[in-house]
């Protein structure tokens, strides 16, 4: 009888630890949680990489957890809530950095000029602006509710918030540091930054701004690091006339506004944002080759260096032209694609 009800236990217990893996498999296997953290208003990529994040969540690829500005605009959010009002994923939330880096870039920029744009006097685009938070608030209450390791960060402007994030302490949402927070609930991030193929050296605008928060992050980020250098998005233009051509079903749309707005038509872009998202989504798909690993470091004057070094939690992305090509017909299949809310098949 004895022998019975050890048997009994050790099923049991046997049963809980395969459950307890099972969940942890779920939380790397499923639909991927994204957050993406953009200076939005700086260069027009940010808004193209936008739209993929779009797509990929049509197409229940990923869940668009929240899009984080470190710009320090007021019209950067305001723009992301109008793309994801237009998108039709109004209910995404949206961090907005507080005493950011200053990277106005002119008096006016293209989030500006969507925001401000009128047809017959009155804004042309919706705006609800009730889902606005302080970025690291926002970090810590969602990443506080996801499944351990389920979260991929996509960072394609500056360090500020994810640098704050890493410095948060313990609150109402998680009794854990930032740091410890992001290690438990972060499987990578995905950041287009640095450079360092091009001689002489060349500092990089994402480093730049905010060169503090870019040495604390590669220094002191706890998961791995997948790099999209300034080389791979200049290497890949994204055609100007795809924007002129391709989305004549939408009378009104941010995007194309914010394009034809941000430099005079016709231009190509290259398309550094749209990298990290790329690799961030489909991986899998061997659209990048990748260094060893390695570690980066920033200097006090934003320059970058990349050092290969076996435990490094740094990998730097490169594309060959065969795989430039490839990328570059996938931003085009993407971007063009009527989004599921303006679909016949919703």
């Amino acid at each position: 009888m004895r022998l019975i009800l050890l048997l009994v236990v050790l099923s049991l217990m046997s049963g809980c630890q395969n459950s307890k893996k099972n969940q942890e498999k779920k939380g790397l296997d499923t639909e991927l949680n994204v957050i993406f953290e953009t200076d939005m208003g700086n260069d027009i990529d940010d808004a193209l990489a936008l739209d993929m994040l779009y797509k990929y969540a049509d197409q229940k690829k990923i869940n668009l957890l929240a899009v984080s500005s470190n710009k320090n605009s007021e019209f950067s959010p305001r723009y992301i809530n109008i793309m994801n009002i237009w998108y039709g994923y109004p209910s995404v939330e949206i961090g907005t950095v507080e005493n950011g880096a200053d990277s106005e870039n002119g008096p006016r920029n293209y989030t500006q000029t969507v925001c401000e744009h009128l047809i017959d006097g009155k804004p042309e685009f919706k705006e609800e602006p009730g889902l606005f938070s302080e970025s690291v608030r926002l970090y810590r209450k969602l990443l506080s509710k996801q499944a351990d390791r389920s979260v991929v960060i996509i960072s394609v402007g500056f360090s500020t918030n994810l640098a704050r994030l890493l410095d948060s302490g313990a609150d109402e949402f998680s009794d854990l540091s930032g740091k410890e927070l992001v290690a438990q609930k972060v499987k990578f991030l995905s950041a287009m930054a640095g450079n360092f193929s091009e001689n002489p050296p060349k500092k990089e605008f994402n480093i730049l701004i905010d060169v503090p928060a870019a040495r604390k992050v590669f220094n002191e980020w706890p998961t791995p690091i997948v790099v999209s250098p300034f080389a791979v998005g200049k290497s890949i233009l994204f055609p100007g006339e795809c924007i002129e051509n391709d989305f004549q079903w939408a009378e009104h749309n941010p995007l194309v506004l914010g394009y034809k707005s941000y430099l005079s038509m016709p231009y190509d872009r290259p398309t550094w944002d749209l990298t990290s998202v790329l690799y961030a989504v489909e991986r899998d798909q061997n659209y990048f080759s990748k260094s060893e690993n390695g570690n980066i470091t920033v200097d006090e004057n934003g320059f970058t260096r990349f050092i290969e070094r076996q435990d490094g939690n740094c990998v730097i992305l490169s594309a060959n032209p065969e795989q430039q090509e490839r990328i570059k017909s996938r931003f085009i299949e993407l971007i063009t694609m009527r989004p599921k809310v303006f679909s016949k098949e919703k």
